[in-house]
Parts: C-alpha cells; structure tokens; sequence
C-alpha cells in the first residue's frame, strides 16, 4: 500500500507519539507538546511561527520560493480531563489528564507529512498547523484570528477513532459533524414546606414535564432526514426531601445538522419554556451558548481527498459514512473561511474491540500513524498540483 513509504519513519513517529501520549495538556496549556513540535520542525529544517502558550504552531514547508498554491495540513494538540486507565507502559503521567481523543496522533500524522515532503517539496507551500484547545476553547479560531492562514488556498484535517479498521480512511462531500451548541434553562418558582404544596409554586414539577416536553421537538418538530438531538446532561434543584424548590436549573446540549432544523429547535425550546412558566405560574429564563458549525467538505477537496486516501490504502480502503456524526469539531471554522476537507482514519486492528472517543481506555493502533502520515503528503501533493495551474471562483470550483 501506499503508506509504506513511511516505513523508515516509522520508529521516530511511534516515539513521537508516545512522548505527547504520556505528557498530555488541556486547552490552552500545550507549552511541552508545542516545544517538542518546534524541536522536530527545527531537526527538519522547517521555519515555523509561533506565538506563545495558547497559540498554534505554524510551520512554513515553502517548495516554490513563495510562489503557487498554498496549502495547510491541520493537527490538534490538547489532551482531555480524563484519568486514563489503558495500562499502557507510555500511559499519561499527567494525573487526571490524557489524550482519549487521539490528538496525541494527529500531531505526529502531520510531522510524519512534513518529514516525507521535505524530501522532496512540491511546487507550492504547505502549511503545518498545530492548533489549541479543539477539546474546550474552539483554538481554530485563535489560529485563524493570527493570521497565519491567510491566503491559504485548501486545508485537510483529520481524526483517528474505532468506528473504522486500520487500513480505512473515510472521505465524504458536505456535512459530517453537527452544529454543537449549549442551552440552559432557569426554573424559578416559588419555596415552601413539603407538606404544604398549596402555599408554594414548585420548580422541579414544572421542570420535570417541561424535560418531557423538550423531548417531542426531535420526534414530533424535526425533519427525521436530518439527524437531531437534544441531550438534557444537568438538573440542579431543591435543597432538602421536605422543601419545595424554588429554583432549578438545566443544562443541555442541542447537536443538529441543517441550519432549518436548528432555528426551529432552538424556537421550539424558548416556545416550550415560556408556555411551561404560564402553564405552571413560574419564571423561565432561557441562555444559548452557540457552538461549532458543521464541519462541511467542499466538493472539490474532497475529490482530491478520495484520490490521495485511494494512493495510500487503495479503493479497498475507502470507507464509507452512513449518517454524520452528531459530535462537534471545531474544523469546521476553517471551512466557513477556506474550501477543505475533513476525513476519518481508522485506528482500529480487526481483533480489537472498539473503544469510544474520550473513553479512559481509548487509544490507537500505531500503524494508522504511516497512513495518516502519507496520507496528508499526498493530498498536499495532489492539491498543489491540481491547483497549480488553475484559477479559483469565488463558489471555491476550480475553472481553467
């Protein structure tokens, strides 16, 4: 297969990936994961921007003198608040804290590309960005407000997980994550003696059928041809078995994948409320936290993306989505200002039993790290080449 040019990198990525995996950092913490980054840019003789704890690290692969396409390869770099429990010999020694996202992979991924293209440079430049705080912070904004991606012309990304073999990338047009967006609802109603329920107005009565109510916005309001949840994660309320609560607040999640379907969710559940404090004589304060977009592949990266993923694994490999996923990627800020593509790597052998993202036990077969490691050298590749001699439209289609 095609990944096996980086058969004599492959001692120096599983070590790589071995040392971010033990020393993990949460969001905006990622000073020990950006310095071994710059050492290994530095080994390779890459330039590289960085501007301090909390930002990305930008290495500058430059094959054309500053002239042609420019393309950037994406890595996040932040661990998760997770005690990890693999029993690993190169398990986290940060307590509380560990890579459960496999971001200890992505970075060595695009190292491992950076070292292949080195080699030989294409004709353009290519842009190594190790961006912070994917897991809680939205870092692709911080990158992009730096201006360390300006006039890049396509960006590629990618994650590991079990949902796939080792072998496999899944490479797909239009929108493969969900807009991810936090809501909280404040009940207030009004205290008093358990025994005496007449005197007092209670919140967590109103609270509990309004839960049940918020409930018919996916099965009764929402088209079932565009995947929906609302998840109600928190309920704080009430302070003893004999009191009446007068307060109670709700924390929840809202993962949707068409703009429509998220306004009206996001109407229904203010409608709710408010009908539940006149229908329950309480107060009801609703607060939206709006998240990541959906992460949305533009057709023509994409296209490149199959190709490339086809050199590497073969048709064979080409793994198929049945249904976007309803999790959240901060990717997707990127695509609202550049045409890219978003791709899955399985990281999974076939006699291993799949482990979930952000699970104490996740972690990755290390093969995946020669795929996604070719991988991104041959999209860069195949981009620079494809774009070298066209002119990009504003609708991000390509005209000769």
């Amino acid at each position: 297969m095609g990944w096996e040019r980086a058969d004599p990198i492959f001692p120096w990525l599983v070590d790589i990936r071995r040392t971010i995996h033990r020393y993990p950092e949460l969001a905006y913490r990622e000073a020990r994961t950006a310095q071994l980054i710059i050492t290994e840019l530095e080994r390779l003789g890459i330039p590289y921007r960085y501007d301090g704890v909390g930002s990305g690290v930008i290495g500058m692969l430059d094959g054309a003198g500053g002239k042609g396409p420019t393309v950037a390869l994406r890595a996040d770099m932040d661990a998760l608040p997770i005690a990890e429990a693999t029993g690993l010999p190169f398990a986290s020694e940060i307590p509380g804290v560990m890579h459960a996202c496999g971001h200890d992979a992505h970075v060595t991924m695009v190292l491992g590309a950076a070292a292949l293209l080195r080699e030989d440079p294409p004709p353009g430049r290519v842009l190594l960005v190790f961006q912070p705080a994917e897991e809680q912070g939205n870092g692709a904004q911080v990158v992009l407000a730096s201006g360390a991606l300006d006039g890049v012309d396509a960006i590629f990304g990618g994650h590991v997980g079990h949902q796939y073999c080792t072998g496999q990338i899944m490479v797909e047009p239009g929108a493969i994550t969900a807009q991810t967006d936090v809501f909280s609802i404040r009940v207030r109603g009004r205290g008093g003696h358990g025994a005496r329920p007449h005197e007092a107005t209670d919140a967590i009565v109103a609270t509990a059928l309004l839960i049940v109510a918020i409930q018919t916005l996916i099965s009764r309001e929402t088209n079932p041809f565009h995947p929906s949840v609302i998840t109600i994660g928190r309920m704080v309320g009430g302070s003893a078995a004999n009191v009446i609560a007068e307060d109670v607040l709700l924390e929840g999640t809202l993962r949707t994948t068409s703009p429509e379907g998220r306004r009206r969710i996001v109407n229904g559940l203010e409608r709710m409320a408010k009908a539940s404090g006149e229908l329950h004589n309480v107060r009801t304060v609703v607060d939206f936290q709006f998240g990541c977009p959906p992460v949305v592949n533009s057709p023509l990266e994409t296209e490149l993306a199959r190709s490339a993923a086809a050199k590497v694994v073969g048709e064979a490999g080409l793994a198929a989505m049945d249904y976007p996923s309803m999790g959240g990627e901060d990717f997707s800020f990127y695509l609202e200002k550049l045409p890219g593509c978003y791709v899955r790597f399985g990281a999974r052998r076939p006699d291993q039993a799949e482990v979930s993202l952000h699970n104490a036990q996740f972690t990755v077969d290390e093969e995946v790290l020669k795929i996604g490691a070719a991988f991104f050298e041959q999209v860069a590749r195949d981009t620079i080449a494809a774009l070298a001699n066209t002119v990009r439209a504003d609708d991000h289609q390509l005209t000769p």
